[in-house]
């Protein structure tokens, strides 16, 4: 009995023991939306006027939802089983399968991580990055809500290479100002780092309220710490007496937050009381550490802040359609311009409805048309957003991931301190990161190729060593030496790659490419090095 077909055994088992999902139903909150998105941008027709784009096949959608949620390439096996699937709920089922999956929680830990390390202050604040990747892994792996999650981070103290959750604060090494900054645009979508010096110039905020708000983290800091021969860096609080709010910290600086006169640089500035600009909720001068930060948490992600919500499901819609309701992603606003608003208020309202559980928030977009639709080149200025869904250039973890898996490398062979944040960075993954690597919060149409990424692809000499068909270690090695039939192997490296099955013209070429070549081994090293530098192969469409 083939292995292929005790898959497609043990997966028609579990279609046969599916269930449903708990709480708000996620296909009738995924239908509303649709019928949103068409009353909003197609004028509530059936689309033909607007050229919306037809469902995308299964090996289409598999590869995407497949990338989209574990970072990784669907198998041969797993397309396949799929393929021969013929229940109409087969989609939904897959979806289950994946975010039941633990590579679904290192995928997002991963994404997170960049998200917030990407824009860093200085490299030391890499040493956060494994733990905040494993931190980031159980939760979402387990019982995920994102309210919950924020405010760990908005209150983490510790050090850290224990406490994930230190990474905002790390990541900008305890600066208030940067902090302030950066909880603002990755919790809220909110850049009002640009109110710092004067008043937002294309929004409402006042250079007032963005001191305000950093008046709640003017008692943290980052600072060195060494057990035994392990050198690392703790967040700690800095409080003091209380009641003397103009007291200095030893190291400089003070126990509250001052907004610098710009006329008289040298002054102390005017005393700021900690006010949470959205609700305009507000502490007394002089609180400790940890109740300010814990009262902020609590008034960021409160319902009575909607901004909390509409800024994680524009970022996650954006992630998967490709293109978000804002963009960028981290630049929302009331003064800013909202492709479609009443569909995000709505889809932001249900996902506080479900305590902002976050895989309840895959499931809707995911069961969407506007997700599932073929892929085009992103729309231009004056047409209507979603007819399609928008090509994704991978990240360099997904890229890593479908490297390793199509050539048959085992990642932590040449690496065995996983736990080692100097060998993570200089390790494989951590070369093709810093590689391929790009700001996650940035317009996906400004990410692009350089001279660097194309010669590792091309002729980077552990790729090449990892393409030999000629050596019986290799996956390309093993599978001509197993597989006699040419078209067979054809049909297996475009699965492998692409998770999919070659067109009759594709697979014509390479058939005629080993005939002309003559050399089989080198033939077919030919065809899967086209394949691995294929724009196919480095974008998720």
């Amino acid at each position: 009995m083939s292995c292929r077909f005790l898959v497609l055994a043990a997966a028609l088992v579990l279609l046969a023991q599916r269930g449903t999902a708990s709480g708000l139903d996620p296909h009738s909150v995924a239908m509303h939306v649709d019928e949103q998105l068409s009353k909003e941008l197609f004028g509530g027709a059936d689309g033909s006027a607007h050229d919306i784009a037809t469902r995308a096949d299964d090996q289409t959608f598999l590869r995407r939802l497949s990338l989209d949620l574990t970072g990784h390439t669907p198998t041969p096996d797993e397309v396949t089983v799929f393929a021969l699937d013929g229940s109409p709920d087969k989609r939904s089922t897959a979806v289950e399968r994946l975010l039941a999956n633990t590579q679904f929680g290192e995928n997002w830990a991963r994404y997170w991580r960049d998200v917030i390390l990407y824009r860093r202050s200085e490299d030391r604040a890499l040493l956060v990055g494994p733990t905040v990747v494993s931190t980031l892994s159980a939760a979402f792996n387990g019982d995920a809500h994102w309210d919950k999650i924020a405010r760990r981070f908005i209150t983490a103290t510790g050090d850290v290479r224990e406490e994930g959750a230190t990474a905002i604060i790390m990541a900008q090494m305890g600066n208030t100002e940067d902090t302030t900054a950066e909880m603002s645009r990755i919790f809220l979508g909110i850049q009002i780092q640009c109110a710092q010096c004067h008043n937002h110039p294309t929004d409402r905020w006042k250079r007032e309220q963005f001191h305000q708000l950093a008046a709640f983290f003017p008692r943290i800091a980052v600072r060195p710490v060494k057990q035994g021969e392990e050198r690392s860096f703790a967040v700690i609080s800095m409080d003091r007496e209380r009641g003397k709010p103009n007291q200095v910290v030893k190291g400089g600086g003070h126990l509250e937050h001052h907004m610098p006169d710009l006329n008289h640089p040298d002054e102390e500035g005017k005393l700021m009381r900690p006010v949470f600009f959205v609700t305009g909720q507000k502490l007394d001068v002089g609180m400790p550490d940890r109740e300010r930060r814990e009262k902020l948490a609590e008034w960021m992600t409160g319902k009575g802040n909607h901004w909390f919500a509409k800024a994680f499901v524009n970022r996650m819609w954006s992630e998967l359609v490709g293109h978000g309701f804002y963009e960028p992603v981290d630049d929302l606003g009331p003064d800013r311009k909202c492709s479609a608003p009443h569909t995000l208020d709505y889809l932001a309202e249900q996902f506080a409805t479900s305590h902002y559980d976050i895989k309840w928030l895959f499931r809707v977009i995911t069961a969407t048309d506007a997700y599932q639709r073929q892929s085009r080149s992103r729309y231009e200025e004056g047409e209507a957003p979603f007819a399609a869904s928008c090509p994704q250039r991978l990240r360099g973890d997904q890229l890593f991931n479908s490297l390793i898996e199509v050539l048959g490398i085992d990642e932590y062979a040449q690496q065995p301190n996983r736990d080692n944040f100097r060998a993570i960075l200089a390790g494989p993954r951590g070369r093709m990161n810093a590689t391929f690597g790009y700001d996650p919060s940035g317009r996906r149409d400004e990410v692009a190729g350089s001279i660097p990424q194309a010669l590792f692809l091309m002729n980077g000499p552990e790729l090449n060593r990892a393409l030999s068909g000629r050596q019986s270690n290799t996956s390309l090695g093993k599978l001509l030496a197993e597989v006699s039939d040419d078209q067979a192997v054809v049909e297996e490296l475009y699965l492998r790659c692409l998770a999919r099955e070659p067109k009759e013209t594709e697979l014509q070429t390479c058939l005629d490419h080993l005939h002309t070549t003559r050399q089989r081994a080198e033939a077919f090293e030919d065809i899967m090095w086209s394949l691995i530098n294929s724009t196919e192969f480095l974008n998720r469409k």
